[in-house]
């Protein structure tokens, strides 16, 4: 098999899966004695998912400093700091920032269905920690380039958006209509 481009699927489906926890890899089972090998085509293909905008300085705010992405009714979280290398994802690390919310608000931010700001200020998304960090990074994750994805992924994270977004529309007046 060809280990870069299982690679690069293995890390869109970990990492850019639009919340859908049931369908990203845990683990990978590979033949004995291409750990090694597997482990440095995975971090090249993050690498290459985040290429443009790591060298063009986006996450350097990250050098030193930790995020926590913390999504709550997943019980799921990843910790990314900025190295020289590029960007390292820990399970765990000291945190300056945390960001949190339900699977349904990353899914929102990410396909560009609800403006970031309404998700912070309503607080269906919550900074805690360094708030200029925090901010820094709602604005960066906002200002991602769609096109940088597979178009494929880009089309699936944008259709659940939108299914989200309808939902929350449905329900909106029905909420307004209970509370008089």
């Amino acid at each position: 098999a060809d280990l870069d481009a299982v690679a690069i699927q293995i890390a869109h489906g970990k990492l850019l899966n639009a919340g859908q926890t049931c369908i990203a890899p845990d683990y990978v089972l590979l033949p004995q004695g291409l750990e090694a090998d597997f482990e440095r085509a995975f971090a090249a293909a993050v690498a290459r998912l985040f290429a443009e905008p790591v060298a063009e300085g986006a996450f350097d705010l990250l050098q030193g400093r930790w995020l926590r992405l913390e999504v709550s009714d997943l019980q799921l979280a990843w910790c990314l700091t900025r190295e020289q290398r590029g960007l390292r994802m820990a399970a765990r690390a000291p945190v300056d920032v945390c960001i949190r919310g339900n699977w349904r608000e990353f899914v929102l931010l990410a396909s560009r269905q609800e403006d970031p700001d309404t998700l912070f200020f309503r607080r269906r998304l919550v900074i805690e920690g360094d708030t200029e960090l925090g901010l820094a990074m709602k604005n960066l994750i906002d200002s991602l380039d769609p096109d940088q994805l597979p178009p494929r992924l880009w089309r699936s994270l944008c259709r659940v958006g939108e299914v989200l977004r309808e939902d929350l529309e449905r329900q909106r007046p029905a909420a307004a209509g209970n509370a008089g």
